[in-house]
């Protein structure tokens, strides 16, 4: 197990990503009051990896590698690449990965531990030609008591799953086309407001940012609400988009994670992942986010 913890800021200001290696496609999570990080790992071309690992933090800044907890091909049978975009949810004491696999497949493993290991269902969850545009780029959202699946490239997919959280009713499957959509729908909610967030672009291009939208529901209708996240030339942060969004228990304080090109010098095969502080305004939209000059460490300072 490996401890990371880079210096605060690069010379140009831009924050230094906490993990000081190239990864991508953030899925941060909290669990017992750890924060778990499951990304893709990234700096490899075609993004051709064929696993995924975990890193676990008290604070944000300090991480700790727990090494492979799911590999294609070995642990996946149906699969042997691509491994990109995990999601990761904890309900009543069982920890679920989906993933997407051979570049347009989406699974599901199962495990007893946020650091695995994790056994696969055995089949894709959710099969290329299954539903509309390419099977990619899942996430999760715990609403009560029940929970539910986006995924999706070219058109948002969403879905409630069933109480096994690996299977769910295809007639309940709803499609979202929101503004300039490319990737990486992501869903969470705050009171009586559920925001639906996503990435524009290409991730191999400077200009790939965040958008995001309001809705009543987990499944919309959806209200667009303008850019939440994009570049920043003057400081050579670009290409910022592929999020997740947590909440930090017993707090109204909200994280959320990314990706953009490494810097120096990344492209969309070299990217790091950052961590800024995501606000609600009281009339219920969101602040557009700035990256800090600073690492953002948890807990935020009052």
């Amino acid at each position: 197990m490996v401890e990371s913890a880079p210096a605060a800021r690069h010379a140009d200001g831009a924050p230094a990503s906490p993990l000081g290696r190239l990864l991508a496609d953030p899925s941060l999570t909290v669990f017992r009051g750890r924060y778990y990080l499951y990304p893709t790992t990234d700096g490899i071309e075609d993004w051709a990896s064929d696993g995924f690992s975990v890193f676990s933090s008290a604070d944000l800044v300090s991480w700790q590698e727990h090494g492979e907890v799911l590999r294609l091909g070995t642990d996946v049978a149906w699969a042997s690449g691509h491994a990109w975009a995990p999601a990761a949810v904890e309900r009543h004491g069982r920890h679920y990965l989906y993933f997407t696999a051979d570049q347009d497949n989406i699974g599901v493993a199962v495990a007893d531990s946020p650091t695995g290991p994790f056994t696969d269902l055995g089949r894709p969850l959710i099969a290329a030609g299954d539903f509309a545009a390419r099977a990619i780029d899942p996430s999760v959202l715990v609403d009560g008591e029940q929970t539910y699946l986006y995924w999706g490239n070219g058109a948002a997919h969403g879905a409630p799953l069933n109480a096994d959280l690996t299977s769910f009713d295809p007639a309940q499957v709803r499609t979202f086309h929101p503004v300039d959509f490319r990737e990486a729908a992501f869903v969470h909610r705050r009171g009586d407001t559920y925001y639906l967030s996503w990435s524009v672009d290409d991730t191999r291009h400077a200009d790939y940012h965040l958008r995001y939208a309001t809705g009543p529901s987990p499944l919309g209708p959806w209200t667009d609400r303008g850019v939440l996240l994009e570049k920043q030339p003057a400081r050579d942060i670009l290409a910022t988009g592929h999020h997740s969004i947590i909440n930090v228990p017993g707090t109204d304080d909200w994280v959320i994670a990314y990706h953009r090109f490494a810097i120096p010098g990344g492209d969309g095969c070299h990217r790091e992942i950052v961590f800024d502080r995501l606000v609600h305004r009281p009339d219920g939209l969101l602040e557009p986010v700035i990256p800090a000059p600073e690492p953002l460490r948890l807990p935020l300072n009052p």
